[in-house]
């Protein structure tokens, strides 16, 4: 978990936008996020065209197969070291990141503590915006209330990279301006983040949005920096304990690199942020079922 050192880029269309960000947190200082692409594109928000299954609470998901994947980056951090062979179970993922109004229907139905800069939200304005402010804790509930669970790592990663290795969920393109919402430099309350399902050139190849920028999402994982050095082949769970709760994907405020859909980070599970929010994940169906 470095800070990493921008890459210079200017290519063509591309852009490359070396912008360190500064999120705000909630009574803790948390590990901090790697630095901090491509801003925010003005598109509109587009359906994705893959068969939707396993839909609960009005949220979309869909099955991520079953696969055996190269878990981890040779090119990056030291945390993201050795690459491993990895294989996972069948699961269902959300297409989208849990949004401000499915997170509402949570409050009013569990009476939870409400999320750090919930107050910034605005009923109908922002009710796509993903939701931030959540600690770990906060999206465990969440997803349990929703008959879901976190995703794992390995779940997450291969979910983004897919069974070839992609450096982005996209595949291996440097990010331009209509692949993820990052490269922010200040929080401007709700208007910073993108609506989920905003870009369409950073979807995954089955249909899963914004994995890439917009929030860290947390995972259900501990996070050890070292945990690749002993990791389980078959559907690793992570370690049995530790200080911190492993996040995914990079935020608004993170560059191309933080971004790679290997890259890993590590926050205390009570940390409440403006750049880490979630989705949900649920056990695929069984292999008598196919």
């Amino acid at each position: 978990m470095q800070t990493f050192v921008p890459i210079a880029c200017a290519i063509a269309q591309l852009y490359c936008l070396p912008f360190t960000g500064a999120a705000e947190a909630k009574d803790i200082s948390p590990h901090p996020s790697h630095s901090v692409v491509a801003s925010p594109s003005n598109s509109a928000p587009v359906e994705p065209s893959t068969k939707f299954i396993g839909a609960h609470r009005g949220t979309p998901m869909v099955l991520i197969p079953a696969g055996e994947f190269a878990m981890g980056s040779d090119r990056g951090q030291e945390d993201e070291q050795p690459v491993h062979r990895v294989s996972v179970k069948a699961f269902y993922l959300d297409v989208y990141e849990t949004t401000v109004s499915h997170y509402a229907e949570f409050l009013a139905s569990q009476k939870p503590d409400a999320p750090f800069k919930w107050n910034e939200a605005t009923a109908g304005t922002h009710d796509k915006r993903p939701v931030v402010g959540v600690n770990w804790y906060d999206a465990r509930d969440y997803c349990r209330w929703a008959g879901k669970r976190l995703p794992t790592e390995a779940e997450w990663e291969i979910a983004a990279r897919g069974t070839e290795g992609r450096i982005y969920p996209w595949g291996s393109a440097h990010p331009t301006r209509g692949h993820a919402n990052a490269g922010e430099t200040r929080w401007r309350g709700y208007n910073t983040l993108s609506n989920v399902g905003r870009f369409e050139l950073g979807k995954t190849p089955e249909g899963v949005y914004d994995l890439a920028g917009n929030l860290w999402e947390w995972v259900a994982d501990w996070y050890d920096p070292t945990y690749y050095q002993f990791s389980a082949r078959d559907n690793p769970k992570g370690p049995s304990a530790g200080p911190l709760r492993a996040l995914r994907g990079g935020a608004w405020n993170n560059d191309s690199k933080a971004i790679r859909s290997s890259n890993r980070a590590g926050y205390a599970p009570d940390a409440r942020r403006n750049d880490v929010g979630f989705r949900c994940a649920q056990d695929g169906p069984s292999p008598e079922q196919h």
